[in-house]
């Protein structure tokens, strides 16, 4: 019987510090292939091969479209592409981002699961919202493994918790100290049972969105139920898809959100929104308030008063969404406690 020989990794905000222990804790001859998906800026540069390299352990690097799997290999997940697992090598896929990222969690953890059933090994490690939850969902239906790190271990728990809220039957929760010598078991260990089952519709459906499948795109046949939202990546209707109690949403193009990351999207869209009805507002008012200079200067003061008020009233009402703004960013930064130094973290892997 075969081992589980693939070994998937998830990780955003706090990731660098967790995939750096993690691989130089593991040992040089691991049976076993290993792809990183770590959340980076879709045109940023990351020097994360660099940085796993200096454990002088396992060899890693960015995939190359087309390469085949060894073991003992890391395969890191370039900016701006999907890696995508296939029978045998990696498929790198300009797909659309899937919970506001590209490279995503989910279409790796999905296509490792379709391909490579039971030799899985999903990992979700430190991160926030929810990427990689309908990913390990899809391991664990094709019989695959799932380990979480621990939330109170991690830098930052959303994704592990969600990942346990979410995922029947994790195999193991555990601390980061942990999982570098439990990875090692569980490679050393045989796959007990291979899946038979038929790799599910919609796995296979998504799995080749991911990888722009001009016959899927075109399909008039779309999983799921239309939805009453809309996606904000493009403004097509959103459908909503199930599978293991999981629930997320896809648009005609195939932008996907989980329903924490839709709605942090959505939030996004909304302060942009703010922000224009600001302008608008500042505007309005200094329209106005040029224009009744120009009727004080005609001895026109009914008509100066009336654009002087209406100056007043739109810089008032400026005023408040400004407001709106700034409590809704100390809600943000409370509930999340991420945004920020996620960023400052991947600016500290660009400048390494």
């Amino acid at each position: 019987m075969p081992n589980h020989d693939i070994i998937v990794v998830g990780a955003s905000a706090g990731g660098v510090e967790a995939l750096t222990f993690l691989v130089s804790n593991l040992p040089s001859d691991l049976n076993a292939s290993i792809i990183i998906i770590l959340h980076v800026p879709s045109e940023g540069k990351s020097v994360l091969p660099t940085i796993l390299n200096r454990a002088k352990r396992l060899p890693a690097h960015h995939a190359k479209d087309g390469e085949v799997l060894k073991p003992g290999q890391i395969y890191v997940a370039p900016p701006g592409y999907h890696l995508l697992i296939k029978s045998g090598y990696v498929n790198l896929a300009r797909g659309p981002k899937e919970n506001n990222h590209r490279p995503a969690i989910d279409p790796t953890f999905r296509t490792a699961a379709r391909f490579y059933d039971g030799r899985v090994i999903g990992v979700v490690l430190t991160g926030v919202l929810d990427d990689g939850t309908a990913g390990l969902a899809a391991v664990k239906i094709r019989g695959g493994l799932a380990v979480v790190q621990d939330p109170s271990d991690a830098m930052f728990n959303g994704m592990p918790r969600s990942a346990i809220e979410n995922v029947s039957d994790i195999d193991c929760v555990l601390p980061l100290s942990e999982i570098p010598s439990k990875l090692v078991n569980l490679v050393n260990t045989p796959v007990v049972k291979k899946n038979n089952k038929q790799v599910p519709e919609l796995m296979e459906y998504e799995s080749d969105i991911a990888q722009l499948s001009a016959e899927r795109l075109h399909s008039k046949n779309k999983p799921g139920k239309p939805s009453e939202y809309v996606c904000p990546d493009c403004g097509g209707g959103l459908w909503e898809l199930q599978e293991d109690g999981i629930f997320r949403f896809r648009c005609r193009t195939g932008h996907a959100y989980s329903p924490e990351s839709l709605l942090f999207k959505q939030s996004e869209s909304l302060e942009d929104a703010l922000w224009i009805a600001i302008r608008a507002l500042e505007e309005k008012a200094s329209l106005a308030d040029r224009m009744a200079k120009r009727m004080r200067e005609r001895n026109q003061n009914l008509s100066a008063q009336r654009l002087e008020q209406e100056a007043k009233d739109a810089e008032g009402r400026a005023e408040i969404i400004r407001n709106v703004i700034i409590q809704h960013a100390g809600t943000e930064e409370d509930n999340l406690n991420s945004e920020p130094q996620l960023f400052v973290t991947q600016e500290a892997v660009n400048n390494e």
